[in-house]
């Protein structure tokens, strides 16, 4: 990696950024797979590490949770008593602004307890006051959101219910399409909620698969390391956030806006090689003995990080 000039070293980035995996920037850069992983390696948590720095002291009305799955080295009902808990079914917490469509707070883990509560803490040091809060019906988040945000929290949930007569069929075409929504409802666990909706970030979901080759399904394309996960989450969030101008916050061509300036964190698009360069610096001036991106990179088992 140490060889690749600044202007390869970006092109290894777009191109990764924009959803292939490593081996297609492989042979689309010229450049040697495994030099590929290590950079992707590199910039992710230095990725970790920036947005730890720039997503604090936000003030956001509403926020929406939700969980995207995905798999690291095999699926999870073909994990043994002798792989460990980086192996299997791994979730992706993301908290979303509502209004500026930002990424504010993500961790992957497990989906337990544990993952949840240092989710739901990580965020609540990124925010001040007390924003409206909505989630999905995962048990675990009523208690941890009440731990941080205190009993007056405006928390809604919202549960839906789906179809699973496709599954009986045979069909690949129905097989692999989304189940139908049946059913919807909403409840208000705490305070009082203007608006209990999870759309943007479910939307979110989507957005993730078609942007980071790791979470496409029905391919190989998954990671093989829990760490190189993190990595491409950490690189999918900052791009996103930083470089991605989202269409719904920009009026028009001349006004172009991303997240992250929709939050007041920065006064225009960063280019690529702007978040090579904030990452690797990042990377470089952090102490040796820190963790890498706050909690992003570590492991969660039985509950307890």
């Amino acid at each position: 990696m140490n060889i690749l000039s600044r202007d390869k070293q970006i092109e290894v980035i777009a191109t990764l950024a924009e959803g292939l995996g490593i081996r297609a920037t492989a042979r689309l850069t010229g450049v040697n797979r495994e030099t590929v992983g290590t950079l992707a390696l590199r910039v992710g948590r230095g990725c970790a590490e920036l947005h730890d720095r720039m997503m604090v002291g936000l003030r956001v009305p509403r926020i929406e949770l939700d969980e995207l799955w995905a798999f690291v080295g095999k699926k999870q009902r073909r994990v043994t008593r002798e792989d460990g808990p980086e192996i299997g079914d791994q979730y992706t917490f993301v908290a979303m602004a509502g209004s500026a469509k930002a990424i504010i707070a993500y961790q992957t883990g497990k989906r337990n307890p544990g993952t949840t509560d240092l989710f739901i803490r990580d965020l609540r040091e990124r925010v001040l006051g007390s924003p409206e809060i909505s989630s999905d019906g995962y048990h675990p988040y009523r208690d941890t959101i009440r731990h941080a945000f205190g009993p007056r929290v405006a928390h809604g949930v919202i549960s839906k219910t789906y179809s699973v007569t496709h599954l009986a069929t045979p069909e690949a075409s129905r097989r692999y399409s989304p189940a139908a929504v049946v059913a919807v409802s909403r409840q208000t666990v705490s305070g009082t909620p203007g608006e209990i909706s999870t759309s943007y970030v479910e939307r979110q979901n989507l957005t993730v698969r078609m942007g980071s080759r790791r979470f496409t399904r029905l391919t190989n394309g998954f990671s093989k390391k829990l760490d190189n996960h993190a990595a491409a989450v950490s690189l999918y969030v900052a791009y996103y956030n930083l470089c991605r101008v989202h269409e719904t916050l920009s009026p028009n061509v001349r006004h172009q806006t991303t997240p992250a300036m929709a939050l007041g964190l920065t006064d225009h698009p960063w280019s690529i090689g702007e978040l090579l360069d904030a990452t690797l610096a990042t990377d470089e001036s952090a102490p040796e003995n820190a963790p890498d991106g706050r909690r992003r990179f570590r492991v969660i088992e039985g509950g307890k990080a």
